[in-house]
């Protein structure tokens, strides 16, 4: 099945259902049912063929996400084009680049974004997402669209993704309809999805991890996708769950971690039940009912990928019988490699590896893997391309890990990352930084090994702990020293802390919101 395939197909058989809303002011807008979503998807698709675009023409599509997101996206597919999704948050001066080296015929772009492209095309033409909504439906239907356009095949290129991974050097991802569609299909073995069901958006759509998961993997089930219009800070996202009362979500650790510390730890801690031993099972069950009733009180799956989750943070939503479900992978690889669904894995696992999928260990415990999501190669560029791949055809993914003899995966850290100790011992250096970032203390921090050698951690200290900073300076250093020593006494002597350094400003962060670790002083490259 193709991206074109896919939309036509919902949109004939759901099609009286409602496919996407956004949520704006407390209320739901701009809704587009499933029969609007093959009408509005084929009307772009005729707008690009007018201009002269077809099979294997490029278009960019920036926009925040919003209903008219995966409309673009469907028109690009229907029209035999390839979409190049960008994240809002890219400078212009990289998505110039992007522009050029893409070679794109035309860009699909939101009026909010507009400025991020002035003058880098002149003679590219634009599509304003937001006029969508103004043309005419007159007496077109989905069945109608089918065959106005270039047929695709599985193995042909669908999109680029340009990455803005922790080592930099963004590359053109280049993956195949079958990538995509593969990994939707297969994640609903871990994530069963139903028409009844509501989908809360909270990641960039232009992320292969909100695509997939979120995006197509809905829409082949006929579930309900609303989006927020402003990014999903816990201020945000809780008044919107709680209006919405999503059954399903998938997004990255640091959000539930901010939702838990600020909404959740303060009172669980505060609880007579929580300090005795016997009553604290009670207490943490009481707490993840309040979580889940944040979140609308309907949240029955809740995926977690694109970076690690605290280990407090873990520990909690276990005993709590939360319904968060790990994963893992990458946008080379559509993104998905493992996943679970609830309840069905132990502690700190990312869970097993998709059915049809290989994977392997090396020696120097890398995760190596082969199969139908495995991306066709970055765009333009053959070098890379041949660098991303052993020769026996297996993918680098740079990551560390192991597996169980139940076949659960466990990510161990970046193999770039990575730090040799005084006698050649393995230090994973995010181990030490989620066990500093368990603190209240430490918003983000990073470990890299100093000019001696020596073990140094650089941290972003908390907006509670900044402000107590400003009347006592020296009781934050003096925290931060016991801090230190009390991570050291849970680390391994090779892998203990020198001395802990403030950083004032905060991280720069991938889409994932994990730090760009090759921006700052002389972590691993």
């Amino acid at each position: 099945m193709t991206l074109a395939e896919l939309c036509l197909r919902a949109s004939a058989k759901y099609h009286k259902r409602l496919a996407f809303e956004l949520f704006r002011d407390r209320k739901t807008c701009r809704p587009v049912s499933y029969g609007l979503l093959g009408i509005r998807a084929g009307q772009i698709a005729s707008i690009l063929k007018q201009l002269g675009i077809g099979a294997g023409d490029r278009v960019l599509l920036l926009s925040e996400n919003r209903p008219e997101w995966p409309l673009a996206y469907f028109g690009i597919a229907l029209a035999g084009a390839v979409s190049v999704p960008v994240l809002p948050g890219f400078a212009a001066e990289q998505i110039r680049h992007i522009c050029k080296h893409a070679g794109v015929s035309a860009i699909c772009v939101s009026r909010a974004l507009e400025t991020k492209i002035k003058g880098i095309e002149p003679n590219v033409p634009l599509i304003f997402v937001d006029d969508i909504h103004d043309t005419t439906t007159g007496n077109a239907t989905a069945d109608a669209i089918d065959g106005q356009f270039p047929q695709r095949t599985a193995d042909d290129l669908a999109s680029i993704v340009y990455t803005s991974g922790t080592q930099g050097n963004s590359k053109g991802v280049m993956l195949s309809h079958r990538n995509l569609i593969y990994c939707a299909q297969a994640s609903r073995a871990l994530m069963p999805i139903y028409p009844r069901d509501r989908l809360l958006s909270v990641l960039p759509l232009a992320h292969t991890y909100e695509c997939s998961l979120g995006l197509l993997t809905a829409l082949m089930n006929g579930a309900k996708i609303s989006y927020l219009d402003r990014p999903p800070s816990p201020s945000v996202l809780i008044p919107a769950a709680q209006a919405l009362r999503p059954t399903c979500m998938v997004t990255v650790p640091l959000l539930i971690e901010k939702i838990y510390r600020q909404e959740i730890a303060p009172a669980l801690k505060k609880n007579p039940l929580y300090r005795c031993a016997l009553t604290r099972p009670l207490a943490l069950q009481a707490a993840g009912r309040k979580l889940n009733s944040a979140l609308g009180g309907s949240i029955r799956f809740f995926g977690l990928g694109g970076a690690p989750l605290s280990a407090e943070v873990e520990d909690f939503l276990r005993s709590s019988r939360f319904p968060y479900a790990p994963g893992y992978g990458l946008t080379e690889t559509a993104p998905l490699v493992a996943g679970t669904a609830p309840y069905c894995f132990p502690r700190r696992s990312a869970g097993s590896i998709l059915r049809g999928l290989a994977l392997r260990i090396t020696k120097e415990g890398e995760i190596q893997v082969r199969g139908p999501n495995v991306m066709m190669g970055y765009y333009n560029d053959e070098e890379k391309t041949r660098e991303a791949f052993t020769p026996d055809g297996w993918l680098h993914t740079g990551d560390l890990g192991c597996i169980d003899r139940q076949g659960r995966l466990y990510i161990q850290g970046r193999l770039k990352a990575l730090i040799l100790g005084p006698s050649g011992e393995n230090i994973y250096p995010e181990e030490i930084e989620g066990l500093l970032s368990a603190s209240n203390l430490v918003e983000d921090a990073l470990v890299y090994p100093g000019e001696k050698g020596e073990l140094v951690a650089l941290v972003h200290i908390s907006e509670s702990a900044r402000a107590a900073a400003q009347s006592t300076a020296q009781a934050v250093v003096n925290a931060l020293e016991e801090l230190r020593q009390w991570a050291n006494k849970k680390l391994a002597n090779f892998s203990r802390l020198s001395r802990i350094e403030v950083r004032d400003e905060p991280f720069e962060k991938t889409p994932t919101l994990k730090i760009k670790r090759y921006l700052y002083g002389n972590t691993i490259n």
